[in-house]
């Protein structure tokens, strides 16, 4: 093989070995361009009364006119449960329970015993916007 061809290979095996390794990572959908202040902020306050085996969540939300001036239309709840018995650190998943429609900022549920529950919220604004999750508040429902 004479040495133009070997140099050519080489070229080619360094691009194919580039583009390999530039192409690996997480990859995720595109996100709009957020203009300042065009954002929703997320639900605050986040607390919670248990009635025998029914919870009462209850929040909070400001519109910020510098940082976070979109106002919501309404809030997702989001659950996650978990075996009071179960291992410690085991994962769980949140899947949605509800929608609350503004103005109400309560989010009403029965419970089962021996269970830990974890709840969280999300503002939902105008064509789908979404803010961050609010903080994360978690029950142990006893026997």
């Amino acid at each position: 093989m004479n040495l133009g061809k070997k140099q050519l290979i080489y070229v080619l095996v360094l691009l194919m070995i580039t583009f390999l390794v530039s192409a690996c990572g997480k990859k995720g959908l595109p996100l709009p361009p957020v203009k300042d202040g065009n954002v929703l902020a997320a639900p605050e306050n986040l607390t919670y009364s248990l009635v025998k085996n029914e919870v009462i969540l209850t929040w909070d939300h400001f519109v910020d006119p510098v940082n976070a001036k979109i106002a919501p239309e309404a809030f997702r709840v989001y659950m996650g449960t978990k075996d009071l018995n179960g291992c410690q650190g085991c994962p769980f998943v949140f899947e949605s329970v509800g929608v609350v429609s503004m103005p109400e900022m309560v989010y009403r549920r029965a419970l089962e015993p021996r269970i830990h529950y974890y709840f969280r919220v999300q503002a939902i604004g105008k064509e789908g916007i979404k803010s961050p999750y609010s903080k994360t508040c978690s029950i142990d429902v006893e026997p």
